[in-house]
């Protein structure tokens, strides 16, 4: 058995662990992280959700007939959208983000998402995450390429949440893992100071194998420090919020004790709703609360940090704008993106709405993309992060800006 596979099996590198990744691996280089620094956070909806649902274009009345069974209410109505703008409400299940809505710190992009024609979940997600859609060459992911750019390298400096490395971080530069839910303060074998000193003396030398696996000891044993500090502040013996909202919570609170970590990263699935979508209750309202619940968790946890963070969700592609006839909805096009951040020009719809008349859906069928999901992002890259056209273009190769947001 090679070293590698054996570090692999004996549960060293797993997706429980704290570990750094990378494909070729550096020796860190000591930085000095300013609190003040710019974060971000990303948060993919895999499954594709239905930003129609979420977003309600509610004073069209192409949107009711298309939706019969799960539309959602006018405002003022049993289970009615929680009015935006006069022509926008929210989903009543996300009732708990109206006052970052009314503070100025959320704001929406509808019609947006990646130009590819796919329907396919796989292809689909693959292209938002390496941000070039339609290339299926493309071997890193494109917040793995901001971490090349970005200054203070360090194994934490990119965190994700969840049992894998996802294609968003992948490639060259080195990101630390955080196990999800309760397997997060799981104990591995490397917390053993036997089995530590064996593989310190083991792995001690300069080769690619050793360098990867001090990385990880580094960011294992910088982020358990963080979780262990935090676990003896806990409320008042009260448990930690569960699922997304817990992990939404300890993320938060690894970044404001730790300037180092500068992105952050969370997917959520069970979105692919073709079967008993709901309406205003339902299977994709449960998941609203829960999403909701966490971005107020993520946010209230981070806290005087939030003054410097900028937060994504987004979801590979949208849904029919008809429902189907088992009470869901297919595969579609356009989406709605969020955005949060304290320095989000937020209680805004940024966008170019297309419409929802028949002669006005991409291929009779999805709401239309006006928006490419790269202005969102190259927007909050050069405004939060202040980074030139120069290395935008790094970021998203070939890609030139079509809608300059004023977001931030």
């Amino acid at each position: 058995m090679h070293r590698r596979d054996f570090l692999l099996k004996g549960g060293i590198f797993t997706a429980s662990a704290l570990t750094a990744i990378g494909t070729h691996a550096y020796v860190a280089r000591s930085a000095n992280p300013r609190d003040d620094q710019k974060r971000l956070v990303v948060i993919f909806l895999r499954g594709a959700v239905d930003g129609l649902n979420i977003v309600v274009p509610y004073a069209e009345n192409a949107y009711y007939q298309a939706r019969p069974k799960i539309a959602i209410p006018q405002p003022g109505h049993q289970g009615g959208v929680l009015d935006l703008d006069g022509r926008f409400g929210l989903h009543p299940a996300l009732a708990p983000l109206i006052p970052l809505w009314e503070q100025g710190t959320l704001a929406f992009v509808h019609a947006a998402g990646s130009p590819d024609p796919t329907r396919s979940h796989f292809d689909a997600q693959y292209y938002m995450e390496s941000g070039t859609p339609g290339v299926k060459n493309t071997t890193d992911g494109w917040m793995n390429r901001l971490l090349s750019i970005l200054a203070g390298r360090t194994p934490i400096q990119a965190v994700t949440v969840g049992e894998t490395t996802p294609r968003i971080l992948s490639g060259k530069i080195s990101i630390a893992n955080l196990a999800s839910g309760r397997n997060a303060d799981k104990p591995l074998p490397l917390d053993r100071p036997q089995v530590a000193e064996a593989f310190d003396k083991l792995y001690s030398g300069k080769d690619v194998l050793s360098t990867t696996y001090y990385e990880g000891r580094m960011a294992r044993q910088a982020l358990k420090s963080d979780l262990d500090e935090e676990a003896k502040m806990a409320n008042n013996g009260a448990p930690l919020p569960y699922g997304f909202a817990r992990d939404a919570q300890r993320l938060a609170k690894l970044m404001v004790k730790d300037p180092r970590i500068q992105l952050g990263f969370m997917d959520l699935g069970g979105w692919d709703t073709h079967v008993n979508q709901g309406g205003s209750t339902g299977q994709l309202a449960r998941n609203l609360q829960q999403l909701g619940n966490g971005l107020v968790s993520l946010v209230q946890g981070l806290g005087s940090v939030y003054q410097n963070t900028a937060v994504v969700v987004m979801s590979e592609f949208g849904r029919t704008v008809n429902e189907n006839g088992n009470g869901g909805t297919d595969h579609g096009h356009g989406n709605v993106m969020w955005i949060l951040g304290s320095k989000v020009r937020g209680g805004k719809i940024y966008g170019e709405w297309p419409g929802l008349s028949a002669n006005q859906l991409y291929q009779n069928r999805d709401l239309a993309i006006t928006t490419d999901f790269r202005d969102v992002i190259a927007t909050l890259l050069e405004r939060h992060i202040n980074l030139d056209a120069a290395k935008l273009n790094r970021i998203f190769p070939d890609y030139q800006l079509k809608n300059n947001l004023a977001l931030i």
